[in-house]
């Protein structure tokens, strides 16, 4: 678990994600932890240039600390294309026949905004174009009916999964056919890899092996060595960032990826972006928002981040979500023949408690050649099962295995979250979520005293995973370029409803984050589901797929306020 705080998710960045095909899927749609799922700033647009000598994270989060900057609206870009931009927004795509029946396609944007003369990232996109249906657009969905779903096309509709770091291009390979068929009908549906993320340029840190340490080193140090140890890998991991990555470190903030949305949506020919975004998605697609207001079409934000949040407070409601799940868990478990946890909430959080206290001690074996389960992968493999309550039953299988000494069932879980392959490589994901989390926002610690001075404060609002998450946010402060973001509203002015939907037992994007955000918005509607997971469009749940389908088909926003949930 690691980086600065909140996929579509905690790692040691980690922050909201939401549903997925894959368990990859599944992280990048909640959002990345303690990190991850960042609420992150966005500031003024456009990045630091990579060559301008930074201060030292240390001053630079010691002086946050002392003098935190006032929380001020984000305010619009002009209407008109700059001159230097206009050869971006004039390319041609080349759409070409790839993965399964879908289209691929490049195009380039500067490195940064500011100075487009200074280099250029190619990103990747890719499209699943529009599917007819009969002509009365009847798919025999319950979520279609009186959803609008006949007419012609209305353009493209482009998603993204959350991390930040989850694959938009993997996401639509993934899920494109699980969306409505009366939704697909009317749209091509559109993913964008973000700048730094799968394959849009994207940045790497550290080899299979040293992640492997990475994600064992213990996050709930007990004495100075065990905190010396961990920041020595927060050292090695912005070290290794720095030294594979380059100049583009400085340039993945959420508003130059916010800025790459309007390119392409002026390359797809679309007046206005038609947009669904999940966890950290949420915050891109605010951002977008915030910047083009006058081209923000229908825009659907589910499992909401709230942008007006320091990484401080982030971090520390984001894991006041994740006992709040725990504790749903925990009620249902206690239900279960098969809960090895006790019959009481209170049993299963003593049993919990006792479980990481046992494995911090001595690490489990597993049948996973030589690696064993350490304390902080058995806190990702609990939190990573928060996220759907799918994954529940497998939980409980987990914990029971490593009651009884076999600590295989929850590294699996924690290397889902990681999305290690079993061949031991990872996915850029990890990388791509520290590198944008540390520059939307400064770095919530000057060092390691200020982690142990925060953890009483995290472990009121969390007492079974306060402490990891605290502590997890010394990633940033060791970060080799300087934040360029900081907490900010969104208004949008002029934009038309933007729908927001909350679940109210979310673990990564807490329900209060999306009342803040559609409290934000000018045009905000807050669409809430009553339930357990993260993000809840595209869980079968007719009353709330239903509202979202005839906003993306009609145009009919739902009534702010409006409540769905079994």
């Amino acid at each position: 678990m690691r980086a600065d705080r909140r996929q579509d998710g905690p790692a040691r960045v980690r922050a909201g994600r939401g549903g997925g095909v894959a368990a990859t899927a599944l992280l990048a749609a909640a959002g990345l932890l303690a990190g991850g799922c960042s609420s992150g700033g966005a500031g003024t647009p456009g990045a630091v240039p990579s060559d301008t000598a930074a201060p030292s994270a240390a001053a630079a989060a010691a002086s946050s600390a002392s003098a935190p900057p006032p929380v001020t609206p984000l305010e619009a870009l002009p209407a008109a294309v700059p001159s230097a931009l206009v050869p971006y927004y004039g390319q041609r795509l080349a759409w070409q026949p790839c993965d399964d029946g879908y289209e691929c396609t490049t195009f380039r944007v500067p490195l940064d905004y500011d100075h487009p003369a200074d280099g250029e990232l190619t990103l990747a996109a890719v499209r699943a174009p529009a599917v007819p249906t009969d002509s009365s657009g009847s798919s025999g969905s319950s979520a279609s009916a009186g959803a609008g779903g006949s007419g012609g096309r209305l353009g493209s509709l482009l998603l993204n999964p959350g991390g930040p770091g989850g694959s938009a291009v993997e996401y639509v390979e993934g899920a494109a056919r699980t969306y409505d068929p009366a939704v697909r009908a009317r749209y091509d549906l559109v993913g964008l890899d973000p700048r730094g993320v799968g394959r849009s340029s994207p940045v790497t840190c550290l080899s299979g092996d040293r992640m492997d340490a990475y994600t064992a080193v213990d996050i709930t140090p007990d004495d100075p060595a065990e905190v010396d140890a961990l920041v020595a890998a927060a050292k090695e991991f912005a070290e290794g960032c720095r030294q594979r990555s380059g100049p583009q470190l400085g340039h993945l903030s959420t508003v130059e990826a916010a800025r790459d949305l309007d390119v392409l949506r002026a390359l797809l020919g679309d007046e206005r972006l038609n947009y669904v975004g999940k966890s950290y998605g949420t915050f891109l697609g605010a951002t977008y928002a915030g910047l083009f207001p006058s081209r923000t079409g229908r825009m659907v934000l589910d499992g909401a981040m709230d942008p007006s949040l320091d990484s401080l407070a982030g971090n520390r409601t984001q894991a006041g979500g994740f006992e709040t799940a725990w504790t749903a868990f925990a009620r249902d478990c206690a239900t279960r023949e098969d809960c090895p946890l006790g019959r009481t909430e209170q049993q299963a959080g003593e049993q919990l408690t006792a479980l990481f206290a046992a494995v911090d001690a001595h690490p489990l074996p597993t049948t996973d050649g030589a690696r064993r389960l350490s304390e902080a992968q058995a806190t990702t493999g609990v939190i990573q099962a928060m996220y759907a309550d799918f994954l529940w039953p497998r939980l409980r299988t987990a914990l029971a295995d490593a009651r009884a000494g076999d600590g295989t069932g929850l590294l699996k879980l924690s290397d889902a979250y990681y999305g290690r392959e079993v061949d031991g490589s990872y996915p850029n994901l990890m990388f791509a979520n520290t590198a944008v989390n540390c520059l939307d926002l400064p770095a919530p610690f000057a060092g390691p005293e200020d982690a142990a001075r925060a953890v009483p404060d995290f472990e009121r609002a969390s007492p079974r995973f306060g402490r990891d998450m605290a502590w997890m946010a010394l990633t940033c402060t060791y970060w080799p370029v300087r934040a360029t973001g900081a907490p900010h509203t969104v208004r949008a002015a002029g934009a038309t409803p933007i729908v927001v939907v909350g679940t109210t037992r979310d673990p990564a994007t807490p329900y209060a984050w999306a009342q803040a955000l559609a409290g934000q918005l000018e045009s905000g509607r807050l669409l809430t589901y009553d339930g357990d997971g993260h993000t809840a469009y595209g869980r079968h749940d007719a009353c709330l797929d239903g509202a979202v389908n005839r906003y993306l088909l009609a145009g009919e926003a739902p009534e702010n306020g409006k409540r769905c949930g079994p």
